[in-house]
């Protein structure tokens, strides 16, 4: 080849090489993405659940925005929940007191937005007060993100909020030993139908309760930590309540497919069985525990098929158990019923006969369908779990404005103060010392 030629070709080949350098520094075609964190505030004080939220953007207005992620502290880079409005759920059980940094940044698939960062302290006090052994955990799942047909609307929150008021105000329950544990943590606009508008956590609180999404993790974590923090103490009290759609077979109106099945019902990634809560709460010691879980399907929960008949032996969750009162709100083979607006119906019975004193005096009756004390001298002016879970059994076969939710079926399975012969000689009341 010509030595000229080679010198040239040498030539164009370095300063190819230059220009292209020079060219890609004022590439102007990809700009790289925005990201916030708009909760917690930087330099905040954090304990148990923490949702991690803000928002993301790309500014070439083409939302490729692939991912984005979150590191704490010296952890590896995980991936947040959403893009444009994106969330993590931090369980602060894990780490010990003190600084904590929390770093989020953005990737469009070419470039990473730059990282902000954010630092807590997480302050998990192990004390509880002596007059406090009580703990509650709300779980509540009701729009899950398929179609509207599924939705149960916001109303399942406002009665968590409600109930743990409740125990606030009347049953001593301290603050920081109630957990609300709803949807992914998110509420959303059209009672719930709509688009995200603000993590639970962001939200304006009348009382300072730990709020979150109702993961698995969330609920196993939670759970584990109520669990572990009564059993020091041989007075503690525990209340739980579950809302969830129910899985079963709705085109099989005689038994919903659930003869040989264990009732089950979804949380927000995954579902979750009465065989599991059983396995969950067996290491659990509070000898007064209630327990209420308000589903299609969930009599199964309570032990029991449908007009109080037993659960086949194989087919028995393990959750009641001496010292606990176990509700289902429909039967093992029955659809339960919900309200978008103000929560499901069978709770919202249960609640009203607690509170305004109208479950006094409630008694099983025949298949403990409930039945009220003809006569009123027999109330003693306060109102047991049980209580009120005859009075609202009593309204779903009585009530002419309920006549749609007759067929739903709640079961019922006491075991307090104990399990023996006689089963249960005296009713559970909540806060009761």
């Amino acid at each position: 080849m010509d030595k000229k030629l080679i010198a040239v070709f040498i030539v164009v080949s370095l300063l190819g090489t230059l220009f292209s350098g020079c060219l890609g520094d004022n590439d102007t075609s990809n700009q790289k993405p925005d990201v916030t964190i708009s909760y917690p505030l930087d330099k905040a004080t954090v304990s148990s659940l923490v949702m991690i939220s803000g928002t993301s953007s790309d500014p070439d207005g083409d939302n490729e925005l692939r991912k984005v992620e979150v590191k704490i502290s010296d952890n590896k880079w995980v991936n947040a929940d959403g893009m444009t409005q994106w969330s993590y759920d931090w369980n602060t059980y894990e780490y010990k007191d003190g600084m904590c940094t929390i770093s989020v940044r953005a990737w469009d698939g070419k470039e990473y937005s730059d990282i902000q960062t954010i630092t807590l302290e997480v302050d998990n006090p192990e004390v509880v007060e002596s007059d406090s052994h009580k703990w509650a955990i709300f779980i509540a799942t009701a729009n899950l993100p398929i179609d509207n047909e599924s939705k149960l609307g916001n109303g399942g929150l406002y009665l968590a909020e409600n109930i743990a008021a409740y125990l606030i105000e009347s049953c001593k329950y301290a603050t920081s030993n109630i957990i609300i544990l709803f949807d992914d943590g998110w509420i959303r606009d059209d009672n719930g139908y709509g688009e995200k508008l603000m993590t639970l956590q962001e939200r304006n609180h009348e009382y300072d309760v730990t709020y979150g999404g109702a993961t698995k993790d969330n609920v196993v974590n939670s759970l584990d930590r109520i669990i572990n923090q009564s059993n020091n103490y041989r007075d503690s009290e525990v209340f739980i309540w579950i809302f969830s759609h129910g899985y079963g077979d709705l085109n099989n109106s005689l038994t919903g497919g659930k003869v040989l099945e264990s009732s089950q019902i979804f949380l927000w990634d995954d579902i979750f069985s009465d065989r599991d809560l059983g396995e969950l709460l067996f290491p659990l010691k509070s000898k007064k525990v209630c327990i209420i879980v308000d589903a299609c399907f969930c009599g199964g929960f309570a032990d029991k098929t449908i007009f109080n008949f037993p659960t086949a032996l194989l087919f028995r969750s393990g959750i009641p158990r001496s010292g606990r009162v176990v509700i289902a709100g429909a039967s093992k083979f029955r659809k339960g019923y919900t309200s978008t607006t103000k929560g499901p119906v069978f709770s919202l019975l249960w609640f009203e006969g607690l509170t305004t004193g109208k479950g006094d005096g409630f008694r099983p009756g025949l298949l403990k369908m409930g039945k009220p004390r003809k006569f009123n001298i027999f109330n003693d002016g306060e109102v047991s779990v049980e209580e009120a879970f005859y009075y609202a059994r009593y309204k779903l076969s009585t009530d002419e404005n309920l006549k749609d939710f007759e067929s739903m079926e709640p079961q019922i399975n006491d075991r307090y103060p104990y399990h023996g012969l006689f089963f249960s000689r005296k009713g559970l009341i909540l806060g009761e010392n």
